[in-house]
């Protein structure tokens, strides 16, 4: 996958380094392994940020397209029926570019996780299961990313006229107990989208590259882990 390519070779340090706190290589420290943990996270976010902020980075993924709310799904056969295929296929269409406008605003965010990230933390990402990184993002970035995609989303979904008919339809649908209180709100529902997306392709890639560390080696782990190798 081309939009975390880069952020496979970083997780590779992160496997690297891993051999660094287990076997003590060479006489590389704890402060350096962490260090060089830091720098590779930070640069494969920013390139997975960028990628995924690019037009169709969510629209043009099968595996990250947002679909539209399960409430609406149940009746768009219904919505084609009656004409109006159009307003749901731009409805995706607007959630799925909202997704991507919110990106950018990630990208500060990631690295402040990266910045405080402890020495027990690193730890616990090297030596961790096959997402632990992206696990670790998620519980020290999941909600000052939500609170920073929310008014982008909310900005990108202004005077969509089924966004708004949906969010005043969803309402009374949770007190009908006929919508799930997630999806009641439409920019909710994307933002929550947005960050499951980011994760579910971080996550991906780091597992391929702790399966197959060797298979992911590039010019970034010979410059920032050349020390581990020698």
């Amino acid at each position: 996958m081309r939009i975390l390519g880069h952020f496979a070779a970083a997780v590779t340090l992160l496997c690297v380094a891993c051999s660094g706190f287990a076997a003590g290589v060479g006489d590389l420290s704890n402060r350096e392994a962490v260090s060089g943990l830091k720098a590779a996270l930070k640069q494969g976010s920013e390139v997975a940020v960028r990628q995924l902020a690019l037009e169709n980075g969510f629209f043009g993924n099968d595996r990250l397209r947002i679909p539209l709310p399960e409430s609406l799904r149940r009746v768009e056969g219904v919505m084609r029926s009656v004409g109006m295929g159009r307003e749901a296929d731009e409805l995706v269409l607007r959630m799925n570019r909202a997704a991507e406008a919110a990106m950018p605003e990630a990208k500060s965010l990631l690295v402040d996780a990266i910045n405080k990230m402890s020495l027990q933390d690193a730890k616990g990402i090297l030596t961790g299961g096959d997402d632990s990184a992206t696990q670790y993002f998620k519980r020290t970035a999941s909600v000052p990313l939500a609170n920073r995609f929310l008014p982008i989303v909310a900005k990108a979904m202004e005077h969509v006229r089924l966004a708004e008919q949906y969010n005043q339809f969803a309402k009374r649908g949770v007190r009908l107990g006929l919508i799930k209180e997630a999806d009641a709100n439409l920019e909710n529902y994307i933002t929550g989208k947005a960050l499951d997306g980011l994760f579910l392709a971080i996550a991906e890639e780091e597992r391929k590259i702790r399966q197959d560390p060797a298979g992911a080696a590039s010019a970034i782990v010979s410059k920032v882990f050349g020390a581990l190798l020698r």
